[in-house]
């Protein structure tokens, strides 16, 4: 089988876009893991597929494979990718578009400067629906790990987030406590693990460990989550720069009732074929 695809990032978050539209693809895991391995395939953190709608009043279904094959609800700086790889494939002239996610609809925009803004919807901080075993739905959680215990505040946005703050995310214990938290009992999902630092009113600093995938260079949803944590804590105010290893991203985020909305770059760094 071969497949055209289209290699892309968002602040470095990388991705191999697969078009599902006008190509027939279904893909096993190890299939998935091929594609996203950066030494014997393309490389990449996450694969992404666009397929036909499934839902009225909707122009496209985004669905989202994580490096180690495994389906997630949500990605962000995929979703900020997947508005212009449309636009660029012709799929649609549309600037702003209404997307189908495992986790309900999304609505990026490509803005005239060539940032793409997107409705991320609303957060969610009941333990149920993130999900995350607690008796209390109190913002600051305990999670023991290991011979340690940290203090998180788990948010949903379409995919799971646990978000600590830490006095320096350049010597924050990532590596350390990335796979600790992702794998937790706590989360029956497993988790992105968030480590955020708080530089002003309008600033943070983020690193975030990835479920299936690692350390990143950025994560779109994760950014929506430190911030939504940051504001609900009374640490910062909307709107914020999050910066991240690979760049920054600008959330802006009302308050309970409000959706969530990420502003930034999609870039598209080359075009291709491979045979499976």
């Amino acid at each position: 089988m071969k497949l055209t695809f289209v290699k892309m990032h968002g602040l470095g978050n990388d991705f191999v876009v697969l078009d599902g539209v006008r190509q027939s693809v279904e893909l096993t895991i190890e299939q998935l893991r091929f594609l996203a391995d950066r030494h014997f395939g393309i490389g990449c953190d996450q694969v992404l597929l666009v397929e036909q709608a499934g839902l009225a009043g909707v122009d496209f279904r985004y669905r989202i494979f994580n490096a180690d094959g495994g389906e997630v609800e949500q990605c962000g700086n995929g979703a900020r990718c997947f508005v212009r790889f449309v636009h660029e494939q012709g799929l649609t002239d549309k600037r702003e578009i209404r997307v189908e996610t495992l986790r309900g609809v999304i609505v990026p925009r490509l803005e005239e400067d060539g940032a793409v803004t997107v409705d991320m919807g609303l957060p969610v901080f009941a333990p149920d629906q993130i999900p995350f075993v607690s008796a209390t739905d109190d913002l600051l959680q305990v999670l023991p790990l290991a011979d340690d215990e940290i203090a998180i505040t788990a948010v949903g946005m379409g995919n799971p987030h646990a978000v600590q703050l830490v006095v320096n995310v350049d010597t924050a214990p990532v590596d350390r406590q990335g796979p600790l938290i992702e794998s937790h009992p706590r989360f029956p999902q497993r988790v992105n693990a968030g480590f955020m630092q708080v530089v002003d009113r309008h600033t943070i600093r983020l690193r975030v460990f990835e479920r299936g995938v690692g350390e990143t260079l950025a994560c779109g949803t994760g950014a929506c989550a430190a911030v939504v944590a940051g504001i609900a804590r009374g640490l910062v105010d909307s709107p914020v720069c999050v910066a991240m290893r690979g760049g920054e991203l600008s959330i802006a985020w009302n308050g309970t009732g409000s959706p969530v909305l990420m502003t930034g770059p999609a870039v598209t760094v080359f075009k291709g074929e491979i045979e499976l």
